[in-house]
């Protein structure tokens, strides 16, 4: 008798990103599903990546993360958001941003515990609450706004809940928390024992002038949060999986503990190389100015379409309405485009645990004005 595995996901298949992925190779259509820019990245960090190859610095560094790194960390941290962090005790490189995203909840959560997850969520959140044996309790975002409805938040919470699962700027939709949230969040979450958890992978790519609200502007947010970042997303370099979590020093001592038996060191050579990149502030200040261009350049090609753009504020991507255009539910629309028109997009209903159809896609403009362009002439045929 062979042994069986009693899954822990037993309803979790492909991914529509690499379902997408696959559709638009075998289709040679455009894709705008996936979130990653299809644009060279910046010469002196590749440069400074292959220089620190050849100076040998290709061996294990700290658990916790070169050291240097994570001085340039907090003083980006205290530059941007006025806030002292330990680099020391209080920053830990990871793997990327999922993965820094996966560790803190396995860290924090127990059987039973429950946690608050906005829908449309990024898809590892669910899974990896699961897998921990703790409960989603699923809010919705007010459509077509996707803002937060913090009087259901309030109607959620019980003695079971455990953690908020923030994100902002907001993966799929665009949308980015305000001031008037965090005056929420913070009445909510206070003389609780409610832990947070804020994807802000896309910190930097945030448009119109708005500020990113970091739960690292706030120390009474910051003293019960799990902050999670990527560099892939900042400098363009999505396929190197490097990111970082921040935390006070015992919350990330207990996030070291689930750290250093899944990852015994991160890629060395790239961290010798982002520490050195890091000092030069204008590489990312300059990041949303760059993206928000390619938000409005695409914006303004779409209007030849006959879909209807809902704003984003940040991250790579755009929802985009076709309300009335089409009965299809957005699986079966995203197929037919990417086959019948060669663009590939990301139906929104796959953010969301239970089945919904508001007849919108995501599309990703982090990609060249060339592929852009190309991808709105094909859309222009649409009907």
């Amino acid at each position: 008798m062979l042994p069986i595995i009693n899954s822990k996901q037993p309803n979790s298949g492909t991914t529509i990103f690499t379902v997408m992925s696959v559709l638009a190779a075998e289709h040679n259509a455009i894709n705008l599903g996936q979130g990653f820019p299809d644009f060279a990245m910046d010469e002196e960090l590749t440069g400074l990546v292959t220089a620190a190859m050849r100076k040998g610095y290709n061996q294990y560094v700290h658990m916790n993360g070169l050291a240097a790194l994570r001085e340039q960390l907090a003083e980006k941290i205290r530059f941007l958001y006025n806030c002292k962090v330990d680099a020391e005790k209080e920053i830990t490189i990871t793997p990327g941003g999922t993965y820094a995203i996966f560790t803190a909840l396995t860290t924090v959560l127990q059987p039973g515990d429950e946690v608050i997850v906005f829908e449309p969520a990024y898809d590892s959140y669910i899974p990896t609450i699961e897998i921990n044996g703790a409960v989603p309790v699923l809010i919705p975002l007010t459509f077509p706004s996707y803002k937060i409805d913090w009087e259901l938040v309030k109607q959620k919470i019980t003695p079971k809940t455990k953690m908020i699962m923030l994100n902002s700027p907001h993966n799929p939709t665009g949308s980015v928390l305000s001031e008037d949230d965090i005056t929420q969040l913070r009445s909510i979450v206070k003389d609780t024992g409610i832990f947070i958890l804020s994807d802000e992978v896309y910190e930097h790519l945030i448009f119109d002038g708005l500020q990113h609200q970091s739960m690292l502007r706030y120390p009474d947010l910051l003293e019960r949060s799990f902050v999670c970042f990527s560099f892939g997303k900042t400098y363009h370099c999505t396929g190197w999986k490097i990111g970082y979590c921040v935390a006070p020093a015992a919350l990330m001592s207990e996030f070291r503990k689930i750290h250093q038996f899944n990852c015994f060191s991160t890629n060395s050579t790239v961290q010798f190389a982002l520490a050195e990149f890091l000092q030069q502030k204008e590489k990312y200040l300059e990041l949303g100015p760059f993206i928000q261009q390619k938000r409005d350049y695409f914006a303004s090609l779409m209007q030849q379409t006959k879909f209807k753009a809902l704003p984003s504020y940040g991250s790579y991507f755009q929802l985009y309405s076709y309300e009335g255009l089409s009965d299809e539910n957005e699986r079966e629309l995203a197929i037919r485009i990417t086959k019948e028109y060669g663009v590939a997009s990301i139906p929104v209903s796959v953010f969301y645990k239970q089945p919904t159809d508001n007849k919108v896609l995501r599309f990703c403009f982090a990609k060249k004005e060339s592929t852009l362009e190309e991808a709105v002439n094909r859309l222009i045929r649409f009907r």
